[in-house]
């Protein structure tokens, strides 16, 4: 299945979740002021997460003279991608990781972190990097607003319903849902909401990993870069924030066990098999 027919579905279903509480809640103006409060929040994100982030980082800008070697690789992927140069930042951490924000080619920023330029080559930086651009050309800081906006409705919604199960109040005009539905909705509701929006992430990744080979013409190097990263990210952990760890081009945070079952990155090695696929068919 297609990553764009994927992330249309699982949107779909973000929906269909809150259509299902509206069959339930019934004549209840819950959903909308939810829907309201959500789409107020994740708007302000989506205009200026890319300013909030970096300065979460404490990032550094850099031009030309600062970082020429990575400066003239990102001109280069930009040309190459028809879009314009984004903005440049440093991380000051020695863990290598790297990410892009941005609603738009317009208004876009790639940050990488100290680390990352000590222990990748030129053609890996270009993997990553690509990586990067393939986010920002595919919209994905876009997407994953959406899918913030009705995760985060639904959240809202199911907490309305825990309060209305325990007063006894909610629940359709005519026919009121009994509090079975309310408690089975406000408990399952979130949680399939939340691994919809993982879902959704980890189909953006492996869209920008395919999409980032292709910009470069060769998957391995990508695909090289990522073990290396995966590695070293394991023995120095990044400190990093949840709220922005899907942003990182591998899981700044430690996903072993269930907690990979929440995680906002597939597998690394999956990643790479994918990687190493479309070298072997030439793409």
């Amino acid at each position: 299945m297609g990553s764009l027919l994927k992330t249309t579905l699982l949107l779909g279903a973000l929906t269909g979740i809150i259509m299902l509480i509206g069959g339930v809640m019934g004549g209840s103006h819950g959903i909308v002021i939810a829907f309201v409060i959500a789409a107020a929040m994740n708007l302000f994100s989506y205009w200026f997460s890319d300013k909030l982030v970096l300065k979460a980082y404490h990032a550094q800008p850099l031009d030309a003279s600062s970082a020429p070697e990575l400066y003239s690789i990102v001109n280069e992927l930009a040309h190459e991608a028809r879009i314009p140069t984004p903005h440049l930042y440093m991380i000051d951490s020695e863990t290598p990781n790297a990410f892009a924000t941005g609603r738009n080619p317009h208004h876009a920023a790639v940050a990488v972190t100290r680390g990352i330029m000590r222990i990748c080559t030129r053609d890996e930086l270009k993997g990553v990097l690509a990586h990067e651009l393939s986010h920002v050309i595919n919209r994905d800081i876009l997407t994953s607003s959406i899918a913030a906006t009705l995760a985060g409705a639904i959240m809202m919604i199911a907490s309305f319903l825990r309060w209305g199960a325990i007063f006894g109040i909610g629940g359709r005009d005519d026919d009121r849902g009994s509090i079975f539905e309310l408690l089975a909705l406000a408990i399952f509701a979130p949680v399939a909401a939340s691994l919809i929006q993982l879902a959704i992430s980890r189909t953006r990744e492996y869209q920008a990993d395919a999409s980032g080979a292709k910009l470069i013409h060769n998957p391995l190097s990508l695909a090289n870069a990522l073990r290396k990263l995966e590695n070293a990210n394991e023995q120095v952990p990044m400190d990093a924030g949840p709220s922005t760890a899907h942003l990182f081009i591998v899981n700044p945070l430690s996903a072993q066990g269930l907690t990979r079952l929440f995680s906002t990155h597939p597998p690394i090695e999956e990643r790479i098999s994918r990687l190493e696929k479309m070298a072997a068919r030439g793409v």
